[in-house]
């Protein structure tokens, strides 16, 4: 039987015991610490019970919050990979725990079909799967879980790719709304795109019960899409259904596919749950198609040509005006200008408005709350940015632009700590980012975790390679590829890639600030890492310049005086006040 670990504040007992008797209800074996022997020591005791539970719940309160042992329980289970949230007041848990979900049981009574009960409950489930003993004569069910293979994109065109992957990510999220089935993250699903797996021995290394696999194929006004659920014990078909009908009904065909699963697999929708597949961000097939092919461009294109972010502007408005109602477009939109305008300095919307009418049509939808931490932080008022960038965590905790995002935020703050656990969960969302992974580097880099800097660093080579095998242009890879082979001590290759690079995309600032930084730290070229920034700090935009100004890669030549005197220029320029750097903190 699986065990349950409840911490809690003391003034929070009746609510806790309240949580340990609905999960005993349900066939767990519960331990709180008012089942303490009276011969053992406490701690002994507590460490036991916490390396042995399956899964340990922290119930965050006004008063948990204050407590160093739940705390200090909350932190074992996180490192343990045990931990479940819930906050019994509403608040946010503490640092770090607030960039981990958290399920709502404010003024919750024991009611088990209330959303807050079945989050918590999901996520005790996918962390101890068998959670009843069987009656007699019956067999254990363990838990289902299906991974949703990325779909192959049959329509004779590679430009269609973004098409079929967004179709799997739309799948993918909509069978994660169900509580009672666990779905494999899309990042750990789309490793296997283009590969031939045996779909058994995928399910087995996977620990899925379900796979399921697919086709796309569009022409015109038409659309194709051939889906199979297979058992992953046995590799029989448990249902499979071709779709053949226009693309007006791509969205009535994705809604078949997630109940006809749900049907296969014997699974009970709660209502809120059925109405929850049926809503889509938009009822425009034309305004999806162009969602999908800016957030393609977003994820994949060109990090530090601002190319990338005008195509998605372009996109993105046409959208919305097909659509005025579409909020994930709109937070789309929202996030390209701000980049624009203070990645690149150019004279464009801040996205400011974008945002606030994401917000107005969908409150919770996270993403749209970056660009006002970018309009925030632009006018140096990091308090009211932090509160909103909190807010984005709070509402997006699994969202990679969030997390991307938050990592910038602290990294600028040198919180290396903060920025290190946010750069952690991008790449674990989107592993082939290979910008989070350079930046991921430089928190090892900063703390001196030489272990993970050269895991890290064998990553930023690997997914910066298959980049730029896609686009031989892509500057961004090029650069992070250099920087790659220069952690991985490899200075040779690293200066024959800098060289390339500068040869395809000379203009790409971005690309040249990295380089700056690998010619500072990695290769110790203070010459090299001063006439890179020569031109970059004279052109680089407003973030561009705070960044630098507080930059632990830049740390080497920070007290040269000519790298003071150029980023007083550019401060100047800008109208940026100076900040004293701050000791980076310490990352665990």
């Amino acid at each position: 039987m699986a065990e349950i670990f409840i911490s809690y504040a003391r003034p929070d007992e009746p609510r806790a015991s309240r949580v340990a008797d609905v999960l005993r209800a349900d066939g767990y074996r519960v331990w709180r610490d008012d089942e303490l022997p009276a011969h053992r020591a406490y701690v002994e005791v507590i460490e036991e019970r916490l390396k042995s539970a399956n899964a340990v719940i922290v119930l965050w309160s006004a008063e948990a919050t204050k407590s160093e042992w739940v705390r200090a329980e909350a932190d074992a289970a996180r490192h343990l990979g045990t931990l479940v949230q819930g906050t019994l007041d509403g608040g946010m848990p503490p640092l770090p725990f607030n960039q981990i979900q958290c399920a709502d049981l404010n003024g919750w009574e024991g009611d088990v079909d209330t959303p807050g009960w079945r989050k918590l409950l999901a996520s005790v489930h996918s962390l101890a799967p068998v959670v009843k003993e069987a009656p007699a004569g019956r067999a254990r069910r363990r838990q289902v879980c299906v991974c949703v293979l990325p779909f192959q994109n049959m329509s004779g065109d590679a430009e269609q790719e973004y098409f079929s992957d967004g179709i799997s990510e739309d799948i993918t999220t909509d069978l994660s709304k169900i509580s009672a089935l666990a779905v494999i993250a899309r990042n750990t699903a789309f490793t296997f795109k283009g590969q031939s797996v045996d779909i058994c021995d995928l399910a087995k290394k996977l620990g899925v019960s379900h796979v399921l696999e697919g086709s796309v194929r569009k022409a015109g006004g038409r659309v194709r899409i051939n889906a199979q659920l297979i058992d992953g014990d046995s590799g029989d078909h448990l249902w499979a259904e071709r779709y053949d009908r226009d693309l007006e009904d791509i969205f009535a065909i994705q809604d078949e596919i997630s109940k006809a699963i749900v049907h296969a697999l014997k699974i009970k929708l709660l209502p809120e749950e059925e109405k929850a597949l049926e809503q889509r961000g938009t009822t425009n097939v034309e305004a999806y198609k162009l969602y999908l092919l800016a957030r393609q461009y977003w994820m994949t294109g060109n990090h530090g040509d601002l190319r990338r972010e005008e195509r998605v502007m372009r996109i993105c408005g046409r959208a919305v005006e097909i659509d005025p109602y579409y909020a994930q477009a709109w937070a789309l939109l929202a996030m390209a200008q701000s980049s624009l305008r203070y990645g690149y300095g150019r004279n464009v919307d801040d996205g400011f408005a974008a945002a606030h009418t994401a917000i107005a049509i969908d409150p919770n939808i996270a993403e749209a709350h970056l660009p006002m931490v970018r309009r925030l932080q632009s006018r140096q008022l990091d308090e009211a940015a932090r509160t909103e960038l909190e807010t984005a965590l709070r509402l997006g905790p699994d969202s990679w632009e969030v997390n991307k995002e938050a990592g910038r935020f602290y990294l600028l703050q040198r919180d290396v700590e903060a920025a290190t656990r946010c750069y952690e969960k991008a790449v674990e969302l989107m592993e082939s980012d290979f910008h989070a992974w350079a930046m991921l580097s430089t928190c090892y880099l900063a703390v001196g975790d030489k272990k993970k800097l050269r895991e890290t660093a064998a990553m930023m080579v690997s997914e910066s390679e298959k980049a730029v095998q896609q686009d031989p242009s892509n500057g961004a890879a090029l650069g992070i590829l250099a920087g790659g082979h220069a952690l991985l001590g490899d200075e040779e290759r690293a200066r024959e890639w800098i060289d390339r690079a500068l040869l395809v995309d000379p203009d790409n600032l971005n690309m040249r600030y990295n380089f700056a930084c690998v010619l500072s730290g990695s290769l110790s070229d203070a010459e090299g890492a001063i006439k890179m920034l020569e031109t970059t700090l004279s052109l680089a935009g407003a973030h561009q310049v705070r960044i630098a100004d507080t930059d632990t890669d830049l740390d080497p030549i920070r007290a040269d005086p000519r790298f003071q005197k150029m980023i007083a220029a550019a401060k100047k320029r800008h109208g940026i006040e100076d900040v004293e750097p701050q000791p980076a903190q310490a990352a665990e």
